[in-house]
């Protein structure tokens, strides 16, 4: 059986990334199989702990890092750490799946660099920092302290977004669904 391959997505928070890979899971065509990632945020709405996150205490995750079973972390707010155990790169990929990794921007930049050729690597970017604040305010998950947290960290994201492999502009969701589709049908397909 032919190993599978990884699929590197990234983006700012709120350039629609969650639901362009949603739409992209819905292809079996595509033999993908999403990666969970663990974190030390809290769960928000109806999350389930092992389905959208492992949701871990700040010791636990740091127990992770101290016995190597990351591919890659990131304390991506001070005391919030998001993390790819690697046991689960490992499953998906013995299994001929290609494991999709919804990635932190440097997270992403790093396992790309680990992977190589293994790995495809697509920033999702927003039209510009004005739409992407009117999107998480309209989403309305987040305090403004966090918003303009957010926007702060997503001007660093986009500067580093050039060392990825493609960069997808979202400012129609469409129009980057199939463009983000089309890149992963041929990365898989080869």
């Amino acid at each position: 059986m032919k190993e599978g391959k990884l699929i590197i997505i990234s983006a700012p928070s709120g350039s629609g990334k969650s639901t362009i890979i949603g739409r992209i899971m819905q292809d079996e065509s595509l033999r993908l199989a999403f990666s969970v990632s663990a974190t030390t945020r809290p769960r928000r709405g109806e999350e389930v702990h092992g389905v959208d996150y492992y949701y871990k205490t700040v010791d636990e995750f740091q127990q992770m890092i101290e016995n190597d079973e990351l591919v890659e972390y990131q304390e991506v707010y001070e005391g919030r750490y998001y993390g790819t155990p690697k046991s689960e790169v490992e499953r998906i990929t013995a299994l001929g799946m290609n494991v999709v990794l919804d990635l932190d921007v440097l997270g992403g930049v790093n396992v790309k660099q680990m992977y190589g050729d293994r790995a495809i690597s697509i920033f999702i970017q927003p039209p510009s920092i004005e739409v992407l604040r009117q999107r998480l305010i309209d989403r309305g998950t987040d305090s403004m302290e966090d918003i303009n947290a957010r926007l702060a960290k997503a001007e660093f994201e986009i500067s580093i977004g050039p060392q990825f492999d493609h960069t997808v502009v979202n400012d129609d969701l469409e129009t980057a669904v199939n463009e983000v589709h089309e890149l992963i049908a041929e990365f898989v397909g080869d």
